[in-house]
């Protein structure tokens, strides 16, 4: 499961700043007066290509047709998917870093200042293919030596390794569907066991009328409440805190959505929060529980695990098409 936020890794940014400090392959010496190369204007486009995955396999071939080594290539190749998020795609790169662990040579580098750098991104994908296997041992030996050779870039490790200890926790909780929150709407007491009836599943919303994230992120999860419809899934929002201005902004925020809004707002319990089971540390989130009280996701709503969760308890479940993304 990916952290609660989406974030874009410290690994990625650190390695253009070095492309930009370094200069790409090639580069002219400031104040040289020629044109980029046909190489250098290939690798640039490799390097910002992040339109699709069609786009991008264009922007290799034409990067190898132009002499851009193949070290340079897997470098850009790494941070497209760092970029994108995928997780599964970096871990499938591990085989291709490890082969070229001592290999590595300055003069072809895209992203890299010194060796120990790539060094550390050798072990971080080792590291992602490791908690794509559950290998936790693995995942902690692979993760700690690349802290090791980059303490500069721990912070694109610290993600996998809370993910990695929210998997243990969550393995750990069993939803109690007996507990009951107060509405969000009319203050009365909403047991859970009365909304999942014969349901699937239980998805539970994490939001605060008070984050301009979850605001923003309010139609698209309306659009997920949309494709649940008739999927036997009962629907939860749940704002973190019975604080009477926060109560009143999320209804305030609930009655512009109109008859739009549907499934149920509920307040989080005071005397044992539900967030704090959950270990909500970012809003918004989104819990997937089996209707046994097993958590089968925790996470952010964009998670592509998210969506594959949810066909698995339904598979006429589609994910809907971003609003926020159809109006940038």
């Amino acid at each position: 499961m990916l952290p609660f936020v989406i974030t874009s890794f410290s690994i990625a940014a650190l390695a253009l700043a070095n492309a930009q400090a370094s200069g790409p392959i090639d580069a002219v010496p400031p104040g040289g007066n020629q044109p980029p190369s046909l190489k250098e204007a290939a690798l640039d486009n490799l390097l910002s290509e992040r339109a699709s995955q069609q786009a991008f396999d264009t922007a290799i071939a034409d990067a190898r047709k132009h002499g851009v080594s193949e070290q340079a290539i897997l470098e850009a190749r790494f941070l497209f998917h760092v970029d994108r998020n995928e997780d599964q795609a970096i871990a499938a790169l591990a085989p291709e870093f490890t082969a070229r662990r001592q290999s590595f040579k300055p003069t072809e580098t895209a992203i890299f200042n010194q060796q120990e750098d790539w060094l550390a991104v050798v072990e971080y994908v080792q590291a992602i293919a490791a908690i794509r296997k559950g290998d936790k041992a693995a995942f902690k030996q692979h993760i700690t030596e690349a802290f090791w050779l980059s303490p500069g870039q721990a912070a694109a490790f610290a993600p996998h390794i809370e993910r990695m200890r929210l998997d243990e926790a969550m393995r750990a909780v069993k939803v109690d569907f007996n507990a009951s929150f107060p509405s969000l709407l009319d203050g009365r007491p909403v047991m859970l066991k009365n909304l999942m009836q014969e349901k699937k599943a239980l998805l539970i919303h994490f939001w605060s009328p008070m984050s301009q994230e979850c605001e923003a992120a309010m139609p698209d999860f309306i659009a997920t409440m949309a494709a649940m419809e008739g999927k036997q899934i009962a629907c939860v929002s749940l704002i973190p805190e019975n604080d009477p201005e926060q109560a009143s902004t999320a209804r305030g925020l609930i009655s512009k959505l109109s008859e739009k809004s549907g499934g149920t707002w509920l307040i989080d319990s005071l005397e044992n929060p539900l967030g704090r089971t959950m270990r909500i540390r970012e809003l918004p989130a989104m819990v997937l529980v089996s209707n046994e009280g097993s958590v089968l996701f925790n996470g952010h709503p964009t998670d592509d695990e998210f969506w594959q969760r949810m066909s698995q308890v339904d598979p006429r479940i589609v994910r809907p098409k971003s609003e926020i993304e159809s109006r940038d």
